[in-house]
């Protein structure tokens, strides 16, 4: 990867990628940034495009729900550049399954309020009320 040299303040990296300042300083804590920050002379950290990129990555993969040790383990392959792919892989398949759980479960869920969506809406168009004995689940 060729790093870009373009300056940014921790600031402006928040401002960029949405992640709070102190997102940024956890992220740096728990070893998740592809490189080490760098530090201007005052102690002032100095991000750049390559490290946004990153972080991008980065809030994806939470978003999608990995875990911060997989993150972590995530970043240390990649630091150490070439010959661990397999074990990147295995990391990403084992995410890929639990976003297929949890897309099961949200599916299970979104049939249950369609399901009840269409009660409400039967009762509605009948002009009637809503008993208290409808069904608490849709029926397989």
């Amino acid at each position: 990867m060729t790093e870009r040299l373009t300056e940014l303040s921790i600031g402006q990296v928040a401002e960029r990628t949405g992640l709070s300042v102190h997102t940024l300083r956890f992220y740096e804590r728990e070893g998740i940034l592809a490189r080490p920050v760098r530090r201007a002379a005052g102690g002032r950290r100095i991000f750049t495009e390559d490290d946004i990129e990153w972080l991008f990555v980065c809030t994806l993969l939470r978003g999608a729900g990995m875990p911060l040790p997989d993150l972590r383990r995530y970043t240390e392959l990649v630091r150490a550049g070439d010959g661990n792919e397999l074990e990147r892989l295995e990391l990403l398949h084992r995410q890929e399954q639990r976003i297929a759980e949890q897309r099961e479960q949200l599916d299970r869920c979104r049939d249950l309020i369609r399901f009840k969506i269409g009660v409400y809406q039967d009762v509605l168009a009948d002009g009637g009320t809503c008993s208290f004995s409808e069904p608490v689940e849709a029926p397989s």
